[in-house]
């Protein structure tokens, strides 16, 4: 039911703001006519004018403006914290200037109209409206507001959607040009009715098509635009002081907290969002739709206690069955938890449009696997003396060597960044399978880098050296990567780990470094071999590591063909 009624709110309040849009591009066009002059000014009007003033056309128009109005206080009351994005605070706040400016306009247009049967004639509210340098002002700050609004929220509603990318130029660019020219032509219109000002029998027609005095339409406008802008503007305090009441009282009862791969935990109010608890304590997380389930940027997996988290709602379930997510993928800007939640973000926080719809980022499963990084050392030394085709070909042989070790170990080959790579064991059979298979293949790559150097010896001034890190546990496995060009590889902590471990080599002066989570995985005793504790970047405490400066001091050195 909840679900029901928020997604009922967000459809009323997209499809009022896009009934006031149309309206307010109406008027710009009617202002635009107005750079001819008053006369075609007043022909437009009266052909967009007639489905406004219709009974269908005040319901849909006025009661659009009301909606607008009951959502956004709606959803400023239901916001669990009020940092947001540049982009949703400008919309935001341009959107409660909206109802204090425009109280006045809708009182002199509508409100004269049915109350003193005024025939508006856009001569006659120029007239009325260029009369007064503050008017002015006012009407102008109004317009550019509510175009300001309705622009930014479309843009941030279409952005999403391939087809706006393709024409996003052309329409920003009409979104630009309409306020321009409509503020040309309400300028052209103030010198016309300037020049009708110098007659006096002009300016008698104008002035007796009101039918009452002047000073009794402009006493009534003023009284009503004042009732109106003070009942609003106290409205919007009483939201925010129960709102902030609400949030006092939840923030008594049990809250949640979102433990982020880091280790940092962020504690969340009862009835937040994990993306409303990420932007109250200041958490970089991307989103661009702002929060409203329309794009799936701020999706995160969901790790150690996936049981405090809600079912998806129909929009969230929609939105991710898109992407094609797995179970464990869920959207920040909709889900919510008690307990404590490990969470890890899918996209960049810097991520934006083109990802909103895509794959991308993580499609897998979780599963032990032992992760091996492998790196050479001195590399860029290689090309000081050498032509850069020596270079190429001393480096396709080493990752030849590389590649034939992780084959005969039954490696993964998953990235390669340079003058290294990372290969993964155990993602098919048993995970004692793999950490054994990956301290085996250590020991091939350095018996193949060994019987290398031999070959290569007149070509090095040199040998080779390599450092190696492996660690075991718990990953993301799966196809990951840019939509254009995805691999197979494993994201997570203990991947981290093993990358560090391998950094570590140089430090340790050694060739392998081994966890002992690897080693007990694989079944051996890492007491057995020379260990240590060492801390490793990003992660708090130390972790027990065994060092190897050859192959022949590997625990499967002697299973290993040469």
């Amino acid at each position: 039911m909840y679900d029901r009624l928020n997604a009922i709110e967000r459809r009323a309040r997209t499809c009022s703001g896009v009934v006031i849009g149309v309206f307010v591009t109406f008027h710009l066009v009617n202002h635009i006519a107005a750079i001819h002059s008053l006369d075609a000014a007043e022909a437009v009007r009266r052909v967009l004018s007639g489905w406004w003033s219709s009974l269908p056309g005040m319901v849909l128009l006025y009661g659009a403006f009301a909606t607008h109005a009951v959502t956004a206080l709606v959803a400023l009351y239901k916001r669990k914290s009020l940092r947001m994005p540049l982009w949703e605070a400008l919309q935001m706040g341009l959107g409660l200037l909206i109802v204090p400016l425009l109280a006045a306009h809708v009182m002199a247009t509508r409100g004269l109209a049915q109350v003193f049967d005024v025939e508006h004639l856009y001569a006659r509210m120029a007239l009325i409206i260029w009369d007064s340098d503050m008017t002015v002002i006012k009407q102008t700050v109004l317009l550019l507001i509510v175009w300001g609004h309705f622009v930014v929220g479309m843009h941030f509603w279409l952005r999403v959607y391939e087809w706006y990318r393709r024409y996003g130029a052309a329409l920003r660019l009409l979104a630009w040009s309409l306020p321009l020219l409509g503020l040309l032509g309400f300028a052209r219109a103030g010198q016309e009715v300037a020049e009708l000002a110098r007659s006096q029998g002009a300016i008698r027609k104008l002035l007796d098509g009101f039918g009452h005095p002047l000073g009794e339409l402009v006493r009534f406008i003023n009284f009503y635009d004042e009732r109106i802008t003070n009942v609003f503007l106290a409205t919007v305090v009483v939201v925010l002081v129960v709102r902030q009441l609400s949030l006092w009282w939840r923030s008594r009862r049990a809250a949640f907290e979102l433990v982020m791969p880091d280790g940092r935990r962020i504690p969340g109010a009862v009835g937040a969002t994990m993306l409303e608890a990420l932007r109250a304590e200041q958490i970089p997380h991307a989103s661009v739709c702002g929060g409203r389930g329309r794009c799936t940027t701020c999706r995160v997996r969901i790790g150690a206690g996936s049981e405090g988290v809600a079912a998806p709602s129909t929009l969230e379930r929609n939105a991710l069955e898109r992407v094609g997510a797995p179970p464990n993928v869920r959207l920040a800007c909709q889900c919510r938890a008690h307990g404590s939640v490990a969470i890890t973000p899918m996209l960049s926080a810097d991520a934006g449009a083109a990802q909103a719809r895509q794959p991308g980022g993580v499609s897998g499963r979780e599963q032990v696997v032992t992760a091996l990084f492998l790196d050479l050392r001195g590399s860029t030394g290689l090309g000081e003396k050498r032509l850069p085709y020596d270079v190429l070909f001393i480096l396709n042989q080493f990752f030849a060597e590389m590649a034939a070790a992780l084959t005969a170990s039954h490696g993964h080959y998953a990235q390669f960044a340079g003058d290294g790579l990372m290969a993964l064991y155990g993602l098919e059979g048993e995970p004692a399978d793999g950490a054994r298979q990956a301290v085996a293949g250590a020991a091939v790559m350095l018996v193949r880098l060994e019987k290398l150097n031999e070959r290569l010896v007149d070509e090095l001034d040199e040998p080779l050296r390599i450092g190696i890190g492996i660690h075991s546990g718990e990953a993301i496995v799966g196809t990951m990567g840019p939509p254009s060009s995805p691999n197979y590889s494993a994201i997570g902590d203990n991947i981290n780990i093993a990358a560090r471990l391998e950094a570590k080599t140089k430090e340790l002066g050694c060739q392998v470094i081994v966890s002992a989570a690897c080693l007990d995985i694989a079944g051996f005793d890492p007491s057995a071999y020379a260990n240590r504790a060492v801390d490793v970047r990003g992660r708090a405490g130390d972790i027990v590591v065994c060092t190897f400066t050859d192959a022949s001091g590997l625990p499967t050195v002697e299973t290993v063909a040469s």
